[in-house]
């Protein structure tokens, strides 16, 4: 297929290197998408494609795939439309009645067990386990990225440091083996309204992991706000539809919901800042205040993150938090 040929729309991408483009074909009355990526095609088109095959095959809506052009870099999906679970939440006045579908929803993904996938050139692809080195390399960018923008260099590389080895002993203490499908970035922008489903987008950076990190990925969502009472409700109303191990062990898995929702928002703190200075998407930075707000409601178990808290109090302050204009200085 050549794109030349066809009138493509552009729509609005994500945070990754990919384009998204819709094409409308008036003889079928029909519209697909084209994801387009000059960088990181294996992860974008191949791996993206396979894991939205495996999940069809297990009866989850992901985008189909139509046609790929992997030499040049696209792919032709199905077309989900424009309608996320994020609209639908922003407009209900029932949002924990459209959480509970969420979670039904996470819960079937989380019963599927995926180690290998295959690929449209029929190659075998493994899922990786979320080592601890994995979550280092991620946590790893509030540093690289934040950090620098508010302070100098000497004080980044104390605070590194002596933060690093407090969040070594805290993800070795994770009481839940990394044994479920993890997509990574389960959050309801990802989600997407089709009819009386829901279907799953940009699952290309799924994993093997902890039970615990798509709900926190959902819960301390930085993209939508939503009151404490009803991130507990939600928590509590997964805790009553999951496995009965994890009810068994409640406070496990309060524990590991704690330190996977602390790891990701100093991720996403670190991602918003490399978008903004690397490439120039300012739009991020003003969900980074947001973000710092998820971090203290986790960060408030003192025999947990005591010290970490006390680390961060020390060298950022809250006006700092707060203070987006200051970033883009």
């Amino acid at each position: 297929m050549i794109l030349k040929k066809f009138k493509l729309s552009p729509i609005s991408g994500d945070a990754s290197f990919r384009k998204f483009n819709r094409k409308f074909d008036p003889k079928k009355k029909l519209s697909t998408i084209i994801v387009i990526t000059k960088k990181k095609k294996f992860k974008n088109l191949l791996v993206y494609s396979a894991i939205n095959h495996f999940l069809l095959e297990k009866n989850i809506r992901a985008p189909r795939l139509i046609t790929e052009n992997y030499k040049k870099g696209f792919i032709e999906i199905e077309d989900f439309g424009n309608i996320t679970i994020r609209h639908i939440l922003e407009k209900s006045k029932s949002k924990f009645y459209i959480y509970k579908k969420t979670i039904n929803l996470l819960i079937k993904l989380q019963n599927v067990r995926p180690r290998i996938i295959k690929d449209f050139f029929g190659k075998s692809y493994k899922l990786e386990n979320y080592s601890v080195k994995n979550l280092h390399k991620e946590s790893d960018l509030f540093f690289e990225w934040y950090l620098p923008l508010i302070m100098k260099k000497n004080q980044v590389t104390k605070i590194k440091k002596v933060l690093k080895k407090k969040l070594q002993k805290l993800y070795n203490q994770l009481k839940f083996k990394n044994n479920i499908f993890v997509h990574r970035d389960f959050h309801v922008s990802n989600l997407m309204k089709i009819n009386n489903q829901i279907g799953v987008i940009d699952s290309q950076d799924a994993i093997i992991g902890n039970p615990t990190y798509d709900l926190a990925s959902l819960i301390d969502d930085v993209r939508i706000k939503t009151s404490n009472q009803l991130k507990n409700d939600v928590f509590n109303y997964y805790l009553n539809k999951c496995p009965q191990i994890y009810r068994r062990n409640k406070n496990d898995f309060i524990h590991d919901f704690n330190i996977l929702s602390v790891q990701r928002n100093l991720k996403i703190i670190g991602i918003f800042s490399r978008l903004f200075k690397r490439d120039k998407k300012k739009k991020y930075l003003k969900l980074i205040p947001y973000t710092w707000k998820l971090l203290e409601l986790r960060l408030k178990d003192k025999k947990m993150f005591g010290e970490i808290n006390d680390i961060l109090n020390r060298f950022i302050t809250s006006k700092t938090r707060k203070k987006i204009k200051f970033y883009a200085n």
